[in-house]
């Protein structure tokens, strides 16, 4: 049965229109993008067709253009489109942290270091520069390693952050593997981090670590001293 014919609260944009983007499955999200279907297929079939071989739906939308363009049902208009519509995603993340506004709380900082660095193959090590009122002076990634490690030097996340006249550090790191939980290392290079950065007077807020599902903020599992603190 053709989607236009379907009980009006089951089709994907009524659904959207009448309680929101979030209520609709990853296979009618792509389907609202894709309009129409493939190969005697509606469009929701389609977009089940697609995920069932390329996703889940991080793996189908971390494909670049080149790829994504020879999937059925998407094409080159469709993958550009695609691709297009995740860098406005981007855009608009990085934008909320770049037009000077203050990090509130843990969880900001976490959508904004998933969206740089999750789907990254290897380990980036990157830190957010802010300024007495929790405002992005910078974004640097400081360190890569291999698929499981990175070496990092809190000597360097000090010069950066006095070289950016910061008055507080957010650091995160991704896991390639997937999973967010904490290693053991993790809380202990975030233990000597503190101490590095309190030594010269500037705040580490918190360090986030990014993998599938949703990061792990290190400040809201209560692994930073309460005076460095994110609410300073």
């Amino acid at each position: 049965m053709a989607i236009k014919n379907w009980p009006k609260n089951e089709q994907p944009r009524e659904k959207l229109l009448a309680r929101g983007a979030s209520a609709l499955s990853d296979a009618e999200l792509l389907a609202l993008f894709m309009g129409t279907g493939c190969k005697g297929l509606n469009v929701l079939e389609s977009a089940h067709l697609l995920l069932t071989a390329h996703g889940p739906l991080r793996r189908l939308l971390d494909l670049d253009a080149a790829k994504l363009q020879k999937l059925p049902a998407l094409g080159p208009a469709r993958a550009c489109k695609l691709v297009a519509a995740l860098e406005l995603t981007n855009r608009h993340l990085r934008a909320q942290l770049d037009r000077g506004d203050s990090l509130r709380d843990p969880a900001s900082a976490a959508r904004y270091f998933k969206q740089r660095l999750r789907s990254r193959p290897t380990e980036v090590f990157a830190a957010l520069f802010l300024d007495t009122r929790n405002r992005t002076l910078a974004y640097e990634e400081l360190f890569t390693g291999t698929i499981d490690a990175a070496a990092v030097y809190p000597r360097e996340v000090v010069r950066r952050a006095l070289l950016h006249n910061a008055a507080a550090v957010i650091v995160s790191h991704n896991h390639p593997s997937g999973s967010a939980e904490p290693s053991a290392a993790d809380r202990e290079i975030t233990r000597h981090l503190q101490q590095a950065l309190d030594l010269v007077g500037i705040r580490l807020l918190d360090h986030v670590v990014v993998g599938d599902g949703t990061p792990v903020s290190m400040a809201e599992r209560g692994w930073l001293q309460p005076t460095l603190s994110f609410a300073g």
